[in-house]
């Protein structure tokens, strides 16, 4: 139970937070993997060496600090973090573990003079409050997935019905049940997470699914990242009828149905869940602006694709814009960068629509602010990020 002591004492230590809370992190990362490998797959790599993973859990306990009394207040944060969870099948016996680093690295970071054990019992406090709020939203979802026509709970085993080139970088994976049985539905922009065993090493990633739902099989479409362990082991290894294990739909990022008319903006590989999405409005007839960023036409993916559905459905307006000029790439509507100037161009005459959009963060960054700019609200403008969320303002 958190005391009214134990309270003061989380909101005394905000401001430790705020100046420092990204090095406690950093250390309580680092003792967390080193101390307990069984929790290692459950992080990517890849965001702890660039410290995304470290910076999105300072925010996450900064935010859950300074609301400790009204935990309402922490908004979409806990819906992100709960989906996450479940694409990657976090357990309650996972939390004790995280507790045990976390608490051990507030002593060692900041000191036992500052760390007291008064300190260090109200965390202790708060963190098992937080997990059992976690461990009981996330369950909710797990007996929903089980229970769904369709469903499961944990690992499935899916075989690959295809394999698709999609650009010089993005390859697509069709995935369809080796049971045969029945597929679990999904909502459009939504994610799956893979469990893989790649050179001895169990991994966990979530990608996007790239189609809308069909009940035959899920699709993503992954970039080829230079450095990516998983991305690169998924193009060069895995072939059709490989069997992969999967862990159902989950995520919060997904395409709310109205008569707005919908603006999807993505960059890059961002473009993989506005597809799902595209493919689902257009059947309700809604109008769609669908504007995409590729460095070049080499690695813009699926344009083929939004070509034939132009061409099937006139309520779409589709716009590319690319970083390079190339003289094959005589398709793009503008080359440098997506500006205030061309979104104020692209976008519908009405600025009450709906937008979407993702990408690299600078590109998001840079979205989010031409569409307040240009008057969208911001209510409805939603976004999502494919590693650790972060920051836009």
């Amino acid at each position: 139970m958190l005391s009214s002591e134990h309270r003061a004492i989380i909101k005394a230590t905000v401001p430790l937070l705020e100046s420092g809370g990204e090095a406690l992190t950093r250390h309580f990362y680092k003792m967390l993997l080193d101390e307990n490998p069984e929790v290692r797959p459950l992080f990517n790599q890849a965001h702890q060496a660039s410290g995304a993973q470290q910076r999105a859990l300072a925010n996450g306990v900064l935010m859950y600090a300074r609301h400790i009394d009204h935990l309402d207040k922490l908004g979409g944060l806990v819906s992100q973090i709960i989906n996450k969870h479940v694409a990657l099948n976090i357990l309650p016996e996972h939390y004790p573990i995280v507790g045990r680093s976390l608490l051990k690295a507030i002593r060692e970071v900041l000191g036992e003079e500052i760390a007291t054990d008064a300190v260090i019992e109200a965390w202790g406090a708060a963190y098992n409050q937080l997990a059992d709020i976690l461990i009981g939203l996330e369950e909710n979802i797990y007996s929903e997935k089980e229970q769904a026509p369709g469903g499961w709970r944990g690992t499935r085993v899916f075989r690959v019905a295809r394999k698709v080139e999609e650009s010089d970088e993005i390859t697509s994976f069709y995935f369809r049940p080796d049971d045969g049985r029945q597929l679990l539905d999904f909502h459009p922009g939504q994610y799956i997470g893979l469990r893989l065993v790649i050179d001895g090493e169990e991994v966990r990633r979530n990608y996007s699914l790239s189609a809308a739902p069909n009940g035959r099989e899920y699709r993503i479409s992954v970039k080829r990242e230079p450095n990516g362990k998983v991305s690169n082991h998924l193009h060069a290894n895995v072939h059709e009828n490989d069997a992969l294990e999967l862990f159902a739909p989950s995520g919060d990022f997904r395409l709310e149905h109205n008569e707005k008319p919908l603006v999807l903006i993505s960059g890059g590989v961002g473009i993989t869940p506005t597809l799902a999405m595209l493919q689902a409005a257009l059947a309700t007839q809604r109008v769609v602006h669908f504007i995409h960023a590729a460095r070049h036409g080499g690695v813009h993916a699926f344009r083929d694709h939004i070509e034939a559905l132009a061409q099937r459905h006139p309520q779409l307006k589709r716009f590319y814009c690319y970083e390079h000029r190339r003289d094959e790439d005589d398709h793009a509507h503008g080359f440098g960068h997506i500006d205030e100037a061309r979104l104020h161009q692209w976008l519908p005459e009405t600025r009450d629509v709906d937008a979407y959009f993702l990408g690299p963060a600078a590109f998001m960054k840079a979205v989010k602010k031409h569409l307040k700019a240009l008057g969208v609200p911001e209510s409805q403008t939603r976004y999502e990020f494919f590693g650790p969320a972060a920051a836009l303002e």
